[in-house]
């Protein structure tokens, strides 16, 4: 069965293994496909009264682990959304897709680009910015919105991340929106602009899958991988290998 709705609600989470940095699944490769991965997610926005007492089963993990998260506004390519997801389940880092996107979420090249490792991301899809912004509003705990555009006014490595950042990235095609841009500058949630360093002669941009993977690795340097260590082992060897609550509120 298609997910045929752009605004699906993932909810599933990564398991990192403090020692070696693996990743424990919860189902293995096999048995979870990524249709079977799309089916269960709409079968579970179907029917929204629950969704939030009866999130999808997902592998025990503290989810107060909010070091660093990922938001892309307007993703056009599935190619790039797919690799920037492989790299948030890696990295221990959350993602969040704000509408429109350029693509179904069952897009084919999507799901190739992700590979089987979209069960280990917990990903959220926003049906658009203000949307978004009243969520962030309601997290708990310190919090900032970073804007990475080619046009920031700090380069990316010379920036001190904070845990509780948020990393934002704009459409291929046309970078953040304006008001994304602004809330980023916002005095009380807004952490600035950044920018990654490049010879701009001949070209545009970078790809966006690669900024993504580049801003990651560089803020959770700065925190000492904390998001990849700081993660629970509880229920990875224990009968009750799946958290309860939903991981997104």
């Amino acid at each position: 069965m298609k997910v045929k709705s752009l605004n699906q609600m993932f909810h599933t989470s990564i398991t990192p293994n403090p020692k070696s940095f693996h990743f424990t699944p919860f189902l293995s490769f096999s048995a979870f496909s990524f249709s079977t991965f799309c089916d269960k997610l709409n079968n579970n926005n179907n029917n929204a009264s629950t969704r939030a007492v009866q999130p999808i089963a997902v592998h025990a993990q503290n989810s107060g682990n909010n070091l660093l998260q990922v938001v892309l506004v307007s993703p056009q390519i599935p190619g790039n959304t797919g690799a920037i997801a492989r790299t948030c389940a890696a990295s221990g880092v959350k993602l969040h897709l704000v509408e429109p996107l350029g693509f179904p979420i069952d897009d084919t090249k999507l799901k190739r680009a992700g590979l089987d490792y979209w069960p280990y991301v917990v990903v959220k899809v926003h049906p658009s910015w203000t949307d978004f912004r009243d969520y962030f509003l309601l997290q708990d705990g310190d919090k900032r919105l970073l804007a990475f555009t080619k046009k920031g006014t700090t380069i990316h490595s010379d920036f001190t991340y904070k845990p509780g950042d948020w990393l934002l990235f704009g459409s291929e095609t046309s970078g953040l929106p304006p008001e994304a841009l602004s809330d980023c500058k916002n005095d009380v949630y807004g952490g600035g602009t950044l920018k990654i360093p490049m010879v701009d002669t001949y070209v545009r941009c970078l790809n966006l899958s690669v900024s993504v993977g580049i801003a990651i690795y560089e803020a959770a340097r700065q925190l000492n991988y904390e998001q990849l260590q700081g993660s629970s082992e509880a229920g990875v060897d224990g009968e009750s290998p799946f958290v309860t609550e939903d991981v997104f509120g």
